[in-house]
């Protein structure tokens, strides 16, 4: 069976990450049997001053974009019915605040350590996205620990250590210089980079591809 690996470059509080990723499963499940995966949650953060003062999602996005307010919402709606029929829940989308995610990529590098960082970021995308929480808080984080099978205390104790900040630091670094610049990015065998959620079919043969250029 062929083999993949995937690096997922993307940051939990980006919505296309969510939807990107649900299509990725869907892409990976329409290949079983076919392709065998392997994936690497990668940092990015879309809002990496951790002194800003957190504010609604519509009008930051509204003065970050040039655009209205009432195209920022109708976009989100339109991500909401996307996730929906994804089976993700955006349902608090339009009622949350930015937020910086440094500490929680912290805490998905050590999941990662514990085979449980898809776990955990799902259990992100669903507190932020779902309910509108703060996924800088620890409490917060420490719900989504949980949620996700990881020791609270282990949990605790690295949010309140430095670890795994810099290989946070280190790593964002390295995407922005090997020229990512948004997100979702799907880096394919450390050589193929497939940008934005793209649709499930588009990934499917994107794969196919990649796997029939390693007999060439």
């Amino acid at each position: 069976m062929k083999h993949l690996h995937i690096d997922i470059v993307s940051d939990v509080a980006c919505p296309w990450c969510a939807i990107g990723y649900a299509r990725l499963d869907q892409a990976k499940r329409s290949l079983a049997g076919e392709i065998e995966f392997t994936e690497h949650w990668r940092a990015f953060e879309l809002n990496p001053d951790d002194q800003a003062e957190p504010e609604p999602i519509l009008p930051a996005l509204a003065r970050k974009y040039g655009r209205s307010g009432s195209e920022i919402q109708a976009s989100q709606a339109d991500m909401m019915a996307i996730a929906k029929s994804l089976g993700i829940n955006f349902d608090k989308m339009q009622e949350r605040y930015t937020c910086n995610t440094f500490d929680a990529h912290r805490l998905l590098k050590w999941a990662a350590t514990q085979d449980k960082a898809t776990f955990l970021q799902k259990a992100l995308f669903e507190a932020y996205f779902g309910r509108a929480e703060d996924v800088s808080k620890t409490g917060v984080l420490l719900g989504c620990a949980e949620a996700a099978g990881l020791d609270s205390a282990e949990a605790q104790r690295i949010l309140e250590s430095d670890d795994f900040g810099q290989a946070v630091i280190d790593e964002e670094h390295a995407y922005q210089r090997a020229g990512v610049t948004a997100v979702p990015g799907f880096i394919v065998n450390e050589k193929y980079l497939i940008s934005g959620a793209q649709d499930t079919d588009t990934l499917v043969e994107a794969f196919r591809n990649i796997a029939r250029e390693q007999d060439e």
